[in-house]
């Protein structure tokens, strides 16, 4: 049996870190000298689907490491509703593999217009979005056949990580930025272990993802995942959020996917976890950290808590094709989706 196209993008993620490392010294370096001069008294993220959950991730990132406040913009405020935001001094950044949906080149545009300084990540470096923006991370991910993004999103996560890194002087931080690319390909003996646990779910129709902190992004991510290659209804949840009422689910035997690492949230999270299978709920936990029983799949640390959070989606992709042709789906094709999804 061939191999599916999207497994083989998600090999070519360390590849994707290795070019960004080496093609945007610049366009960080000069970005960094901007945020030097006048640091912003705020952020702002623009993005759908997948990019928008790597700004879950960035949000975090900024907040626990520059404490600069990050909020997220929802694109109709301006296209639909007319408005015009006070966005003056802020850093806007905007997320997305194909930089052609009109409504974030819009929004934008209006933020750029309104006095904030722009970025935009895209993987396509002439589209529309990249010539809105003042300044252009490129994920450098290539193209990507299939229709669920994988190998773009792990680029989405690191591009600006060297920003950040230069910012805080972090020097831990670009030592394991250059070692996460040899770390991913060493998941590789993993896989046969996580396809094993998928067929677990072969037959579920629902899936509680549990994520909290820099993984609560890697949860929303998961549950986009599972529904688009799967045909599976996941929702993911704050792990602390979960203790509120969705915890209810629990007695009606609904399982649980969780995320884990060595970071406060990820140890929270952990914790939480080895509670829940104690009240016997069916548990399945991914991440970094002490490996807390049989249902936890425990992957190695990456010696940061940033990069911690892309060996754990890109392991939960391998677990997700795995799941999806065991459910007898397309991963490469999932069904009433197209590759490049354009909203206003």
């Amino acid at each position: 049996m061939n191999e599916p196209i999207i497994t083989s993008e998600i090999r070519e993620a360390p590849q994707v870190i290795r070019t960004q490392l080496s093609q945007n010294i610049e366009v960080v370096a000069t970005l960094v000298r901007e945020l030097e001069r006048k640091r912003p008294p705020f952020v702002a993220t623009i993005a759908r689907g997948s990019s928008d959950h790597a700004c879950t991730v960035l949000k975090y990132a900024l907040e626990t490491t520059l404490g600069w406040p990050t909020a997220t913009l929802g694109p109709s405020v301006h296209t639909l509703y007319g408005g015009a935001l006070h966005l003056e001094g802020a850093l806007v950044i905007a997320v997305s593999q194909s930089g052609s949906s009109p409504d974030l080149v819009e929004t934008l545009r209006m933020a750029r217009k309104s006095g904030a300084r722009t970025v935009a990540v895209v993987n396509v470096e002439n589209s529309e979005l990249a010539r809105a923006a003042e300044f252009v991370l490129p994920i450098c991910a290539g193209e990507e056949r299939a229709v669920a993004a994988t190998k773009s999103f792990m680029g989405s996560l690191t591009a600006f990580y060297p920003v950040l890194a230069a910012l805080t002087q972090d020097a831990a931080l670009n030592r394991a930025l250059e070692r996460l690319p040899d770390l991913l390909e060493g998941l590789t003996p993993l896989e046969a272990r996580l396809s094993a646990r998928a067929e677990r779910y072969r037959f579920a129709e629902h899936l509680l993802v549990l994520g909290r902190g820099l993984l609560l992004g890697i949860a929303q991510e998961a549950a986009l995942k599972l529904k688009e290659m799967c045909g599976l209804h996941a929702e993911a949840i704050s792990t602390a959020e979960f203790r509120h009422g969705p915890m209810r689910l629990l007695a009606e035997g609904y399982p649980l996917f969780g995320f884990s690492s060595t970071d406060p949230a990820g140890l929270s999270t952990l914790s939480a976890c080895a509670e829940f299978a104690r009240q016997g709920a069916d548990l399945t936990l991914l991440g970094t950290g002490p490996e807390a029983a049989e249902h936890h799949l425990a992957l190695p640390e990456t010696d940061h808590p940033l990069t911690d959070p892309v060996v754990s989606i890109l392991a939960f992709y391998h677990f997700a094709v795995s799941l999806a042709l065991r459910r007898g789906q397309d991963p490469d094709r999932p069904l009433l989706l197209s590759k490049v999804t354009q909203t206003r």
